[in-house]
């Protein structure tokens, strides 16, 4: 069965294209194509010692130590664009593209980043100008996608109505590039929150196998705005029930390992309606990685007792030592010191595990109760790393 690492790591890797299209710019040595400074203080060495070569020596004097001229400083200089300065004092969309050309023609990765920041401030709150910058990037491709799809992120009109509306159907537009979707999917990211119907038509786009990278963005942004509606508010329910339904159902199997994973970074209670549906993902999945964030997912719940019952019931009958290992590190984090009867059954069905009860117990008898320093003080035994960083 083959490990989710590498396909997310490919999804990662297409991830960053649409991101950190302007750093994808390699920098220049120096303007209008000169010499990098090592080579620029080499010959300046070399015409001092010429120098000192063909100066008169004293014939009647003592023999004088020969004199260096020491090597000049030449601080690197980034690429600049000629006409920055003219752009700096008239700045508008019309010659911002001009510049950005400028930038992509001479690979000037300083420039564009500058550009990009510019560009955030040229938007602003304005919706017009937002959809302006929408229309060239729907028609344009690394790294000027990049650019377009960062400042905009970063604007205040991306908040607007109109702005979303765009971006949704730039998304869902099925004959556009996947590069170009997923631009869109990740733009949303910043939102504050997402209405019910908005919610349904990113869960739409993730759920689509057809959409690959795009998918997996659509489900990430999903929990972002999850986890700032969260924070703001104490509001995750409608984001979790979809990113819920896309754990369990998705063909993906990156979007369902992703889905289960959004809630880590909020960290919101889950309720007890969850729990029958993560136990049967941790029982049935057939990706190892899912079944274990599944375990995960369970052990912040605010009722344990039935997380527990849950842990008991998978544990036998799955065969990964990995698996096996997450239910049982997590039924700790879940329900702390009572869950020492269960672990202490999980040992006896798998010896592996006996030395890891004894740990626990062990530190629980010490007096430690924070699941952190529980983790902090247990040894290491199985060589399982969960993807996105165990054991939480």
């Amino acid at each position: 069965m083959q490990r989710s690492s590498t396909k997310v790591a490919i999804l990662f890797g297409a991830l960053l294209l649409i991101v950190l299209g302007a750093a994808l710019l390699s920098r220049r040595t120096g303007p209008a194509g000169e010499e990098s400074s090592d080579s620029t203080a080499s010959t300046g060495s070399s015409a001092g010692s010429t120098r000192a070569a063909a100066a008169p020596s004293n014939a009647g004097g003592p023999a004088q130590p020969e004199e260096r001229t020491p090597k000049e400083d030449v601080l690197p200089m980034p690429g600049c664009w000629e006409g920055i300065g003219e752009f700096d004092k008239n700045p508008s969309l019309d010659n911002f593209r001009q510049a950005l050309d400028a930038a992509v023609g001479a690979r000037d990765r300083e420039l564009a980043t500058y550009l990009q920041e510019r560009l955030t401030e040229l938007i602003g709150g304005d919706a017009s100008r937002a959809i302006q910058v929408l229309d060239w990037a729907e028609k344009s491709t690394q790294p000027e996608l990049g650019v377009y799809m960062e400042a905009l992120k970063a604007a205040t009109a991306v908040h607007d109505p109109k702005v979303v509306e765009r971006l949704l159907k730039m998304g869902e537009d099925k004959g556009a590039q996947l590069v170009n979707r997923a631009a869109a999917m990740d733009t949303l990211e910043t939102q504050k929150s997402l209405s019910p119907a908005n919610i349904q038509r990113l869960k739409a786009v993730a759920m689509d196998v057809s959409t690959d990278s795009a998918g997996w963005v659509a489900t990430r942004t999903l929990g972002r705005v999850m986890k700032e509606d969260f924070e703001r508010t104490g509001n995750f329910t409608p984001y979790w029930k979809e990113l819920m339904d896309l754990g369990e159902k998705s063909e993906d199997m990156a979007v369902r390992l992703l889905a289960l994973e959004m809630p880590s970074y909020s960290n919101p209670i889950i309720g007890e309606d969850s729990i029958e549906r993560l136990s049967t993902i941790m029982r049935t999945d057939k990706e190892r990685d899912v079944r274990e964030m599944a375990a995960f997912r369970l052990a912040v719940t605010e009722t344990p007792e039935k997380a527990l019952e849950a842990y008991r019931t998978a544990f036998p009958a799955e065969q990964d030592e990995c698996v096996r290992w997450a239910i049982f590190r997590f039924a700790v984090r879940a329900a702390g010191a009572r869950a020492l009867p269960l672990l202490q059954q999980m040992a006896a069905q798998d010896p592996r595990f006996v030395q890891d009860y004894q740990d626990f117990q062990k530190l629980y008898a010490e007096g430690t109760v924070d699941f952190a320093r529980i983790w902090l003080g247990k040894q290491e035994r199985h060589q399982c790393i969960m993807e996105e960083g165990a054991p939480h």
